[in-house]
């Protein structure tokens, strides 16, 4: 047999985590908000998690999600677009708005999106889950971050 026929095949999930972030962030920028958008689906949606890890050592690691995070770009204006879909599909969903760079707690965070209305947002990144197929229509036109 070859590592070709006894490797097992790859798991294709029914459902999606996925990260769109605005394409003029700093590098910085991007990992600090997919990290923020993220951390609280396995909260929100416990599936989401996998089991914990431990290497040879018996050393006990955390959980991490059970599947891949796809992590997409955009301009400012298919973020508006992907949250309106996202809002009205109903799906899980995490924001990021510009003023959250400033604020430096997670009360204020809090406060400075209450302060604002959804269409209003100044959205620098979002994260979704659902379904894949309603996913893929939420994030439509937007391109695989490189």
């Amino acid at each position: 047999m070859t590592a070709e026929t006894t490797a097992p095949a790859p798991v294709r999930f029914d459902t999606k985590i996925a990260v769109l972030l605005r394409d003029d962030l700093e590098t910085w920028q991007r990992l600090n908000v997919t990290a923020f958008l993220v951390s609280g689906l396995g909260t929100a949606v416990p599936e989401v998690i996998g089991e914990p890890y431990a290497d040879a050592d018996e050393t006990p690691y955390l959980p991490m999600f059970r599947q891949p995070v796809m992590v997409f770009e955009g301009p400012k204006e298919m973020l508006t677009t992907a949250h309106t879909r996202a809002a009205g599909r109903g799906v899980p969903l995490s924001v990021f708005t510009s003023d959250l760079f400033a604020t430096g707690n997670d009360r204020g965070n809090r406060a400075a999106v209450r302060a604002v209305r959804r269409d209003g947002m100044d959205l620098v990144g979002l994260a979704v889950y659902g379904p894949r197929n309603a996913v893929d229509k939420i994030l439509k036109g937007a391109s695989m971050h490189s």
